[in-house]
């Protein structure tokens, strides 16, 4: 059997090896090689399930308004609205690093106030997470003809935007949070925890609910529990060696209709939407 010459990993293109021409079941003959990928691989990753607890919540002047004169009020939604991700080495231990992420919460708000009316708010919540995770090492500075830029680059001018330093990156995935209670507590009782105060929220984390924060008036404060499912992982980029055998060419056709002028055409090949009419049962009662 024949084998086919194929360049070396050292050429930085693919790399083959040396069991000659396979052959496939439709007649094919395919040779094993590799194919040399750049990907970004987990070095660690936690996930977790928090209840974070008695969160204050900051509010504009016009949502203050609203909580000093509400009876009750009820959390309609919460999404993550932004993160701020922070990586420090941890000292006398190669290869671990400190991960801070800070979370803002926007959540939005139902209250009823006096005349049996209700009125609708928003507020920002902040919560800070920290781990500890493994990256490995490196020490190398990264050129690349893609633009990028982070927060350091923007702020110092005269680094340009396709460099970057050899640190992991942190990528953090969470799922929209679970709003589990709301309280109103008088400004005078010491309740609740904050990481913050509102002139360090962002400003544009401000702007999404109209306004700046304030905490100079009023006579009550709101605190909301969340339950938040994150997952937090470390990576670095790496080449790797992939086998392959041949390109993946698309076997499958675009349908084009033969009628675009007859809609009913069109619609007798949709299939009839039974569980929208019969919602499936659980699996134990099928």
């Amino acid at each position: 059997m024949s084998e086919k010459n194929c360049p070396s990993f050292r050429d930085n293109t693919s790399v083959c090896g040396t069991t000659g021409f396979n052959q496939t079941p439709g007649g094919k003959h395919n040779t094993a090689c590799g194919t040399c990928v750049d990907c970004d691989k987990i070095y660690d990753s936690v996930k977790d399930k928090d209840c974070l607890e008695d969160l204050k919540v900051f509010l504009t002047e016009c949502g203050q308004d609203i909580i000093d004169r509400a009876t009750n009020i009820r959390c309609k939604g919460a999404e993550v609205l932004w993160t701020h991700i922070t990586v420090d080495t941890v000292p006398f231990n190669k290869g671990y690093y400190s991960v801070y992420v800070r979370f803002y919460f926007k959540l939005h708000f139902e209250a009823c106030v006096p005349g049996g009316k209700s009125q609708e708010f928003c507020g920002i919540a902040v919560y800070d997470k920290k781990c500890v995770l493994f990256g490995s090492e490196g020490n190398i500075s990264i050129f690349t003809s893609e633009q990028y830029c982070n927060d350091f680059c923007s702020s110092i001018g005269d680094i340009p935007c396709d460099y970057k330093t050899n640190m992991p990156k942190v990528v953090v995935e969470v799922a929209p949070p679970i709003c589990l209670a709301v309280k109103l507590v008088e400004k005078q009782y010491k309740f609740g925890c904050c990481c913050c105060t509102c002139d360090q929220i962002p400003e544009h984390v401000c702007r999404t609910c109209g306004g700046n924060m304030t905490e100079d008036f009023g006579v009550k404060c709101l605190y909301v529990s969340l339950g938040l499912f994150s997952v937090i992982r470390i990576e670095r980029p790496v080449a790797l060696v992939l086998s392959a055998s041949e390109f993946c060419i698309p076997e499958k056709e675009s349908t084009v209709c033969s009628d675009s002028s007859d809609p009913c055409a069109l619609f007798k090949k949709m299939n009839f939407p039974t569980d929208d009419f019969f919602p499936p049962s659980p699996s134990c009662c099928n």
